[in-house]
């Protein structure tokens, strides 16, 4: 196998590769050294296409030994207009001090594999006790690796209530997961609610939210978006998984534009209580999650995919300086 060839996997490979174990695995160390100051993971680039209805976003990071970047789109209108996922992005993977590049892979798979386990870490670490039954709102592709990950590593017993705004896709959904179609209020009642949705309003309220829940809210990821009303947030225990991010386009955007939450509001980072800087609440303590999706999970995901593959001998190589 030619040393300066770069490995080529497509999203078939990547998930023939990759499991949800290995990789909540891999974010929950991710975190951990972003908890340690560890990584280096400069802001998250946007490049809006309005014309079209959509984004790009450039994510470059370093952790360990490797570096990245991922090029993902998000496109809502893709799956009817397009027959196409909402979803698409490569990853390219290189060696942090010759700068070779190692890998380029699928970043959709990767997307989806990072998604779901970086829900799972967060309950693992910010819930008291173990939750028996999980509400998820959205019924796409990123709440299937979601409560993949909640159930690799609280078990396979952990029940599941979906709502989405079209109900036959909830009741699809609940027919592929082992799951149950419900409302917006069954859903956001459970031990855990995650939401995963492009909403630019308040989906969940208050009053269904029960006391000493945990709520990750995971469809955030761009400034405008919200899923929570905000008075969640203030009397929650709040964490991030990225100050910087997750004030220019996690939840927390649009209350702290409007003045309804301030900055200080914000209790830790997740790498923080991972790492043991900071300490999670115990007992009845509402806790929020508000994710925007971290570089460094990707190159975390990238590499351990890139290594497995090297090892099996898998994937196209092509040399790029010829």
């Amino acid at each position: 196998m030619d040393s300066h060839s770069t490995m080529l996997l497509t999203q078939s490979e990547v998930r023939a590769v990759l499991d949800m174990k290995a990789a909540v695995a891999a974010v929950e160390e991710a975190f951990r050294s972003h908890g340690r100051q560890e990584a280096v993971m400069p802001p998250k680039v946007y490049l809006p296409i309005e014309r079209y209805g959509g984004d790009f976003r450039a994510m470059p990071g370093f952790l360990g030994r490797a570096a990245g970047v991922k090029w993902i789109s998000s496109f809502p209108n893709n799956p009817v207009q397009n027959r196409l996922p909402a979803v698409i992005g490569l990853f390219v993977l290189s060696h942090p001090a010759t700068a070779r590049p190692l890998a380029v892979m699928d970043a959709t798979a990767l997307t989806g594999f990072r998604t779901g386990a970086a829900a799972a870490v967060a309950t693992k670490h910010l819930r008291a006790s173990a939750p028996k039954r999980i509400g998820l709102i959205g019924a796409g592709a990123q709440a299937a690796t979601i409560l993949e990950a909640h159930r690799v590593v609280f078990g396979d017993s952990l029940e599941a209530v979906v709502a989405d705004v079209s109900r036959p896709n909830a009741e699809s959904f609940a027919m592929q997961h082992d799951a149950t179609p419900g409302s917006l209020e069954d859903a956001s009642g459970c031990d855990v609610v995650c939401t995963a949705t492009p909403s630019r309003q308040p989906i969940v309220v208050r009053e269904w939210v029960q006391k000493g829940a945990h709520i990750n809210a995971m469809g955030a990821d761009a400034p405008g978006k919200q899923e929570l009303d905000p008075q969640l947030l203030r009397e929650a225990f709040l964490v991030v998984d990225d100050v910087h991010q997750a004030t220019a386009s996690g939840e927390v955007n649009v209350p702290l534009r409007d003045g309804m939450l301030s900055e200080e509001e914000i209790d830790a980072t997740l790498g923080e209580i991972v790492a043991g800087r900071r300490a999670a609440p115990r007992g009845a303590t509402l806790t929020i999650f508000d994710s925007t999706g971290l570089a460094i999970q990707d190159v975390a995901l990238a590499k351990a995919a890139y290594d497995i593959a090297r090892e099996r001998r898998m994937g196209l190589r092509i040399d790029f300086s010829h």
